[in-house]
């Protein structure tokens, strides 16, 4: 045990407050840093950006980021061994992360990567089209056009700044596109403009509901057909896919099918995206397992750090318990409505000490309750991931005065 201690209030199911109890806080866990490169995962985490406490981060407004905090966080991602998946999801794409701060955080993460010799990826989507431009646009051949020339611009961005291209899914070509043959139009011209492997990404409406029938169906398995079909059809453009659907099933059946697909020909990683089922993805099975491009190792990364290393030394079962030992709060911070995730995200930096206040672009540091959040510092002291018990300590009893609670 540390020796910190905080007082965490208990909730009913309406959210009142009906006692409290005296919490001792644990010491962080045994993580290590990596003394050479890890080789039997690669694993991206997807990190999320810090905001500049005054400035006017509210719905609707452009980004201020702080980007002293935001790539120090970045650089503590690298030394840890693990690569950085920027200008994601996690970043706030389309929920408060406006299209020239995106720009910026590609530039500025991949000069810090390549100071480093670090690995970095970074999302090219289609977010740059106005919101009143997505709402006017119509099936058929001008609509994809235009989806098609947002996306080239954005890869070429990556591109230009020396990072890997993920090809996020767009909000607006699930709006344009009429079908499975105008999907394969769209990321035929994209990935015609790749000039190094990208990753593909398929993101489930779990993360984001403007994506429903991605793929052009809402079959799950009509979909993955098309996803392959895709595949195939560009294999030595592709270097992997992340898939973000929670669903483990689902998962080992596509890792199956890219591994027939990489039989004799350039292997294609599964990247997973499954914020819930990680450990045993990760660890895999006799047949494979899957990388990672995770949300939850931005919050984890000294934990899934140490378990990659593990990996390395041949201890699968020790691997597999440390990731394990963090599943339950992956499943917390992303609870429904998942999207919602970066809150946790960005409570857990701030509580570790890792930026000045607990907030976020677009005012989304709102989208979590306090009981939420009590329970998320539970967790994250349960798996010794408060790194700073006794500056954490602080922190909460500053939070709950805040919310007005004297436990």
């Amino acid at each position: 045990m540390s020796g910190a201690q905080v007082v965490l209030p208990l909730f009913d199911g309406d959210g009142r407050v009906t006692g409290s109890e005296t919490v001792e806080l644990s010491a962080p866990g045994p993580w290590t840093r990596p003394s050479r490169p890890i080789e039997s995962r690669i694993a991206f985490a997807a990190a999320h950006v810090v905001p500049q406490v005054g400035a006017e981060n509210v719905p609707g407004a452009p980004a201020v980021v702080d980007w002293d905090s935001t790539l120090a966080y970045r650089h503590r991602i690298w030394e840890h061994g693990l690569g950085v998946a920027d200008a994601m999801d996690t970043a706030q794409r389309g929920m408060g992360l406006d299209w020239a701060a995106t720009q910026e955080l590609v530039r500025r993460s991949a000069a810090e990567a390549a100071s480093v010799g670090a690995r970095v990826a970074c999302g090219a989507g289609t977010d740059q089209l106005a919101p009143d431009v997505v709402a006017g646009l119509v099936p058929g051949n001008a609509g994809l056009a235009t989806v098609a020339d947002a996306y080239r611009e954005q890869l070429h961005l990556v591109q230009d700044a020396g990072a890997q291209v993920i090809v996020m899914a767009s909000r607006a070509l699930a709006k344009v596109a009429r079908g499975p043959e105008d999907y394969a139009l769209v990321y035929d011209a994209v990935l015609a403009d790749a000039e190094q492997p990208v990753i593909l990404h398929w993101l489930g409406t779990m993360f984001d509901p403007a994506l429903a029938g991605y793929w052009g169906s809402d079959s799950v398995d009509d979909a993955t057909a098309t996803f392959l079909d895709l595949i195939r059809a560009h294999q030595p453009r592709i270097d992997g896919v992340k898939v973000s659907l929670l669903d483990a099933t689902h998962e080992v059946g596509l890792r199956r099918s890219l591994a027939e697909l990489s039989a004799g020909a350039s292997d294609v990683r599964l990247y997973t995206g499954d914020d819930f089922n990680y450990p045993e993805l990760i660890a895999g099975d006799e047949q494979g397992h899957s990388d990672a491009l995770l949300g939850i190792f931005a919050a984890i990364y000294p934990a899934a750090s140490t378990a990659l290393q593990a990996f390395d030394a041949g201890d699968a079962e020790g691997g597999h318990k440390i990731l394990a030992s963090t599943e339950a709060l992956g499943r917390h911070i992303f609870a429904a409505p998942t999207y919602y995730y970066k809150t946790g995200i960005a409570f857990l930096s701030w509580l570790n000490g890792f930026q000045p206040g607990f907030s976020l672009v677009g005012g989304l540091h709102s989208g979590r309750s306090l009981r939420h959040l009590v329970e998320l510092a539970r967790l994250a002291d349960g798996c010794g991931m408060l790194l700073d018990p006794p500056l954490a300590a602080a922190r909460l009893r500053a939070l709950l005065a805040t919310y007005g609670v004297h436990a």
